[in-house]
């Protein structure tokens, strides 16, 4: 069965606040095929915010970084399309979003409020499809809650109106990203669909990802939570793939990709941003490794990035000496 998945894409899922340009390069170097910037705001794009332009920001380093984009107003989001994404040379893909929990985005009618009314959904796609020859994918949910599960009527909608293919995140808006995500579902769209559709949801490890592919029947897959602290997922799926086996990284390997994420944040933005952004990386990286929680802490309260690799340094040989005495013990 590996064998028949080794052409599965597998992509990084867009996560506001996560994402960034040298986040993005850290998951291609290990291995992911596709990547998303945060998802951005088509009602900012159209006023050429600042913000929004660092947000959309690709770096010459990224090999197949594409955007992701959100809205509601039809007629504007065609406009944005056509004058802002289509010159982007350096974009081959559009995701539209309309899977977004967050109740700042559902209440004012965008990300998953789109699913309650297919017409919508249909216009939206049709007019992405009619501003664009990029390629364009739809991410949504199954429906808002339980009593509004709709993703078929929703996701033929999209195939009738030109999206390209689909990313079903199999769980409804109301659960947010609790409970289990819903792999029949994403099995159900597949065979009802006649253009691709990549699975979303709960895959943690290669495990999950080969048991994700083989009950959806889905053409890939897209991690998302998966992959904070862990950009290495993408080359464990690969390697497990082509050889039935993956080595996990080690203790030295962790901290080494800490610093380079770190010191490609710098290239990209100010200093004192990338250290109050990164903390949180951090934390993902060494969680449950020991004395874990006492080195986050310290780098929370770190204030140069010269402190935070002395600080690495620091930690990388304590977990070196960690490793050495469970060796010894093993062996005793």
């Amino acid at each position: 069965m590996r064998e028949t998945l080794v052409d599965k894409k597998i992509m990084l899922a867009p996560l506001a606040g996560v994402t960034d340009t040298a986040f993005r390069i850290v998951c291609e170097k290990n291995g992911c095929d596709k990547t998303f910037t945060e998802m951005v705001s088509v009602n900012a794009l159209s006023f050429d915010n600042k913000a929004t332009a660092d947000i959309m920001f690709i770096s010459d380093m990224e090999k197949n970084a594409n955007i992701q984009i959100f809205g509601s107003d039809v007629d504007k989001i065609k406009r944005v399309v056509e004058e802002k994404i289509n010159p982007l040379t350096n974009i081959k893909e559009i995701s539209f979003n309309m899977g977004c929990p967050a109740p700042k985005i559902f209440n004012n009618g965008e990300g998953s409020a789109l699913l309650k009314n297919p017409h919508q959904v249909y216009k939206i796609t049709k007019a992405l499809r009619e501003a664009t020859d990029k390629v364009i994918n739809i991410k949504f949910r199954l429906g808002v809650d339980d009593d509004a599960i709709n993703y078929l009527e929703n996701g033929k909608a999209m195939e009738e109106a030109g999206a390209d293919y689909l990313i079903l995140h199999a769980r409804t808006r109301k659960a947010m990203y609790s409970g289990h995500a819903d792999w029949q579902a994403i099995k159900n769209l597949k065979e009802a669909v006649n253009i691709p559709v990549i699975a979303n949801g709960d895959i943690f490890t290669p495990e999950d990802f080969i048991r994700a592919m083989e009950i959806t029947g889905a053409d890939g897959a897209m991690i998302a939570r998966g992959a904070m602290g862990n950009p290495f997922i993408f080359r464990y799926i690969k390697e497990y793939l082509e050889k039935g086996s993956y080595t996990k990284v080690t203790f030295d390997e962790i901290i080494s990709q800490i610093k380079e994420h770190y010191e490609l944040a710098l290239k990209f933005k100010d200093e004192r941003l990338v250290i109050n952004q990164m903390r949180k990386h951090v934390g993902w990286y060494i969680k449950g490794l020991y004395m874990s929680s006492d080195y986050r802490d310290r780098v929370n309260k770190i204030h140069t990035s010269k402190e935070i690799f002395d600080l690495l340094d620091e930690y990388r040989k304590i977990l070196g000496d960690y490793n050495d005495r469970e060796e010894r013990s093993n062996i005793n």
